[in-house]
């Protein structure tokens, strides 16, 4: 599949009709979803009615957008008007919901034709798809392997040449994970970037949504249409979209790239030679190469698995059996809403939401929820220094490559562990990429990670797109 740049170029010109790349993205789901798992649903009817629409456009003479006749696929937390979401949880299963994500909207308006809703953790709670209630999703480079998490399905059907772009949401790292592991690149934008209205909340001061691409130019295009200001999100930035397609190429002469040691310490062999080679890649691009130590990253972890279960904790309190979505009968109010959730939420969603609850009960807030928001605070001021030493900073964004199915599924921490890296930038707010740079292990990708201060994508594309260059992708 061509990738977003020229399918909307060709859709613009006429070289392609929006239908006939719209058939060719369907072909392919059918071709691999059932092997995979990539797609929950798959909206045919609509999307042909929105790629006829987008033809019927073109012919008349008019603009269509920057995204003409693109198939992009969406994570299955993002609400679209009457199609099911279900963030791959029973307690969701069916449910259409009456409004779409500003996102979605936004996809539209720019001409993008959004096909079906993607595989993820429940309710984004994982780093591998494996805690899906509807099976996991597969890697499409090996399928005895994860295609990462929570944005596994996303990741995967862009690496399966399903569609040339996929949404997801990063709470953790759940864009750039599962971007590293399938060979991608993802990017989690400063928070208040994007408008997370729509998005069905996990963690909402760690949420932002992002794309997933195989291009830093796509993935440049596709965050200019969804970014900028939206009032319906009260978190969202009062700016409009940056510019960020007009810098991809502006390369990283007189930068100075910080490089962390934090986020390459525990890594496996290839990942730690991966980021080397990018640091001399850089340095030959004429960026100052600046050595680091940044400790309060170790923290953050710890302080991710009592923040983020703390506000799941309050936000999945909607998921009742009372408004919407499963209900199972029992005797009184209080007894269906347990036998409820107890039958609609998954063991993962179980674990986070219990450890969240007793984070916040009476007696253990300040010594649990209340460290921790100190510990976010400790990391905030962290990075704030490491970014008067350097402009970028550059990790490893997983410890390994693509890991097998039920690998690490019976212990929790070290699942967890597959998110060290990239869970510092969700405490601090600030944007991060992910980009495949070198094979690993079986063939398989890996990804380094690039991470700047709040607003400056730009940057980081410029950076992006001279490691891609480098891995010879030109």
């Amino acid at each position: 599949m061509k990738s977003v740049r020229q399918t909307a170029l060709d859709v613009q010109h006429g070289d392609a009709s929006a239908l006939s790349v719209l058939e060719e993205s369907l072909a392919r789901i059918r071709a691999r979803n059932e092997e995979l798992n990539v797609f929950l649903y798959v909206d045919e009817e609509g999307a042909r009615a929105a790629a006829n629409a987008i033809d019927e456009r073109v012919a008349r003479g008019e603009n269509v957008g920057a995204l003409a006749g693109v198939p992009v696929a969406l994570k299955d937390n993002l609400c679209q008007t009457n199609i099911p979401t279900t963030c791959s949880s029973k307690i969701l299963e069916g449910w259409r919901p009456p409004y779409s994500a500003t996102v979605v909207d936004r996809l539209v308006v720019a001409g993008a034709v959004p096909v079906g809703k993607t595989n993820l953790d429940e309710f984004a709670m994982g780093s591998s798809t494996e805690n899906s209630a509807f099976g996991p999703t597969r890697n499409p480079l090996d399928t005895s392997r994860v295609p990462g998490g929570s944005s596994g399905g996303s990741a995967a059907a862009v690496a399966a040449d399903m569609t040339p772009l996929a949404l997801g949401s990063d709470t953790g790292g759940s864009i750039r994970q599962p971007a590293a592991l399938c060979g991608l690149i993802g990017v989690k934008p400063s928070y208040g970037l994007v408008s997370r209205y729509g998005l069905i909340a996990f963690a909402s001061s760690l949420d932002q949504i992002g794309p997933l691409t195989k291009t830093v130019t796509d993935a440049a295009m596709a965050l200019e249409v969804i970014a900028g200001h939206d009032p319906l999100d009260s978190t969202s930035l009062p700016e409009p979209s940056p510019s960020l397609v007009a810098h991809v190429e502006d390369g990283v002469a007189g930068k100075r790239v910080g490089v962390v040691r934090e986020l390459i310490d525990g890594a496996d062999e290839e990942v730690v030679a991966a980021v080397e080679r990018a640091v001399e890649v850089l340095k030959e691009a004429g960026a100052t190469i600046v050595e680091l130590s940044v400790p309060e990253f170790r923290l953050g972890l710890s302080a991710y698995y009592l923040i983020a279960p703390a506000e799941a904790s309050s936000n999945l309190a909607r998921f009742d059996g009372v408004r919407y979505g499963l209900r199972v009968d029992a005797e009184d109010v209080t007894a269906m809403m347990e036998a409820t959730r107890t039958a609609g939420f998954g063991d993962e969603v179980k674990r986070r939401i219990m450890l969240g609850t007793y984070a916040l009960s009476a007696g253990y807030y300040d010594a649990y929820y209340g460290q921790a928001l100190k510990v976010r605070t400790l990391t905030i001021d962290a990075f704030r220094r490491a970014y008067q030493e350097a402009d970028v900073l550059l990790g490893a964004t997983t410890p390994s490559v693509a890991f097998e199915f039920g690998s690490k599924t019976a212990d929790p921490m070290a699942m967890y562990l597959s998110d060290v890296f990239t869970i510092p930038s969700n405490l601090s707010g600030e944007p991060a990429i992910s980009i495949p740079f070198g094979i690993g292990e079986a063939g398989l990708p890996i990804g380094v990670q690039l991470l700047g201060p709040g607003r400056s994508e730009a940057q980081l594309f410029a950076g992006a797109r001279v490691l891609e260059i480098a891995d010879g992708r030109p």
